[in-house]
């Protein structure tokens, strides 16, 4: 049977579909509504032929199609090296004024450019110059201000780095921080810490590394400054020895609150373990003087005043800033102080750890006066955080205050205090480091003359402590160890107490006279008579009888007030 009418439809769609626009057109036999055909062809030759020079038509068109396009894609490819050349060439002239702007930071703090953002200049070579220009530590107070705007584009990525990891922070902290100093350095080392995360989120950025998340940061540092304050421990450890030993050797006896206010042994055996004598030192050579009242206590009041500050503020400097830091702070001041005391106040005996302790003091108030901005900063600080910080500054005038008072007391002076003060103020501006310091940075190009000058501002402060240690110990040393060049300075370090006549100190120099003791002939053992060396070198015969004391060490108690009725001065001529 003859092919259907749809068969024979669907082949000349076929047909019809292999050629173009172009391409003859193939004619088909006619054929009735039965599919005969009408007019048959004469021969096969003829319609081979016909079949042939259609494919060959087909064939060279192709061809032709297949080299215009190769011709097109070589064109193209040519047009775009170009271009690429183009571009290389510009960016390399444009170098030195290419910026950035920068994408909004990732969820890590880390940022990212987008897609349509130019990557920032890379260093590849040490000719190529890129600009790290250095900032001012009133631009960074700026910068992190909440109204701060129109910032270079490198310090304002870095700012908004640095304010990320102070969110995250937060969300990971809470509110929950140390009251008192100990809640201050932890804010301060916390700002340092993000400062130097936003820093080497710079860094990494302009040396294509890859970046180092917050968190990761963040646990790298956990074994560095946050560590138990051991330099602390020991000295506390230490001192609570030598308080004990001291009572032993006392007898386990608390001295008279006339002889010792502070609960505490007498002035014999504070002598015996080690307390500062002007006069052993200058005179008998016995300079460990200078260092061992450090680890010596008045009583259990003056040891237990100085033990919680050594435990709270050396405690927490010395997890901000380590134990080197720590020890120079305590160290310098205390030996300083008692130089110190040693020439203004050769009459008296003094012990105490109360010289580091304050130089400790004038550590925290150095770092507080370098970051002060920081400190107290509206966008970093809520009305909390900074009453906080207020209230630690109230603490440490506070302790100040209290010590002073103590440093009025027998055995304890003020001299000490004021000179470990000194001291550690001059030592923490050489061994705190500022905040704004690594933030900055300095430049990469600096002269050798510009980092001398770095170097020596950095450790002025110490400098000057060991320069200004090494001069008064030398004005100690040509000193007699007995007088004092500041009549007056007493007074600073001294206050009669109570009011009245009948006092339980006094600030005269009749504690250390000396007498020769003489017994009664009937062989009893009383004390009858004294030769008396007043502070002036006058000497006075005493008949002391009348007073029934048979042990020489009732004599030696009674002797400054043998002094202070008997004597017409009770000062040490100067």
């Amino acid at each position: 049977m003859p092919p259907s009418t749809s068969s024979n439809s669907k082949t000349r769609s076929k047909q019809r579909g292999m050629g173009s626009a172009d391409s003859p057109i193939m004619i088909e036999e006619a054929r009735d509504h039965r599919g005969r055909p009408l007019d048959p062809p004469s021969s096969n030759t003829t319609k081979t032929s016909k079949i042939t020079e259609t494919s060959s038509a087909l064939f060279n068109q192709m061809n032709q199609s297949v080299k215009s396009l190769a011709q097109k894609a070589k064109s193209m490819n040519t047009a775009a090296n170009k271009n690429k050349n183009t571009n290389k060439n510009k960016s390399s002239t444009n170098h030195a004024n290419f910026s950035t702007v920068s994408a909004k930071a990732d969820s890590d703090g880390t940022g990212s450019s987008a897609s349509s953002t130019p990557p920032p200049p890379q260093r590849s070579s040490s000719n190529e110059s890129v600009e790290y220009r250095k900032y001012t530590v009133k631009e960074l107070i700026v910068s992190l201000d909440e109204t701060a705007s129109s910032l270079p584009p490198a310090l304002e990525r870095r700012v908004r780095d640095f304010k990320m990891a102070q969110q995250k922070r937060r969300e990971k902290q809470g509110d929950a921080r140390p009251w008192g100093i100990l809640g201050l350095y932890q804010h301060l080392s916390d700002i340092r810490a993000d400062l130097e995360w936003a820093e080497d989120a710079a860094w990494r950025r302009q040396n294509k590394e890859p970046y180092l998340s917050w968190s990761d940061f963040e646990e790298t540092r956990k074994g560095g400054n946050h560590n138990r304050p051991w330099f602390t421990y020991t000295v506390i450890l230490i001192c609570s020895i030598m308080m004990l030993v001291t009572m032993g050797v006392n007898d386990w006896v608390f001295e008279p609150l006339a002889i010792n206010p502070l609960l505490g042994p007498s002035s014999e055996a504070l002598l015996e373990t080690g307390a500062r004598s002007t006069d052993l030192i200058v005179n008998e050579g016995q300079w460990y003087r200078l260092l061992s009242p450090i680890l010596l206590h008045a009583g259990f009041v003056h040891f237990l005043l100085n033990m919680a500050a050594m435990y709270y503020i050396g405690g927490a400097v010395e997890q901000s800033h380590g134990h080197a830091s720590a020890a120079v702070l305590f160290v310098v001041p205390a030996v300083g102080g008692n130089i110190l005391s040693a020439i203004c106040l050769p009459q008296y005996i003094s012990v105490g750890a109360s010289g580091g302790i304050f130089g400790l003091i004038g550590g925290c108030v150095a770092d507080i006066s370098i970051n002060w901005n920081l400190l107290f900063l509206k966008s970093m600080n809520d009305k909390t955080e900074r009453w906080r910080h207020m209230m630690v500054l109230f603490w440490l005038a506070f302790d100040i205050f209290l010590n002073c008072m103590i440093g009025l007391t027998p055995f304890v002076d003020n001299f000490t205090h004021l000179g470990g003060f000194l001291y550690g103020l001059l030592c923490g501006l050489s061994t705190i480091e500022k905040l704004a310091v690594n933030f900055f940075g300095l430049s990469q190009g600096a002269s050798k003359m510009d980092n001398i000058k770095n170097t020596l501002f950095r450790f002025m402060g110490l400098i000057v402590s060991v320069i200004a240690i090494m001069i008064t110990t030398g004005l100690l040393a040509d000193s007699d160890g007995r007088t004092s060049p500041c009549h007056g300075c007493r007074y600073i370090s001294c206050v009669p107490f109570p009011p009245g006549d009948d006092k339980w100190w006094y600030c005269d120099d009749c504690d250390g006279v000396q007498a020769d003791l003489f017994v009664s002939i009937s062989g009893s053992g009383l004390y009858t008579d004294i030769d008396l060396t007043c502070p002036d070198g006058t000497i006075k015969d005493i008949g002391i009888a009348q007073d029934e004391l048979y042990e020489r060490s009732d004599v030696r108690r009674a002797l400054p007030g043998y002094c202070r009725e008997h004597c017409d001065s009770v000062f040490i001529n100067n």
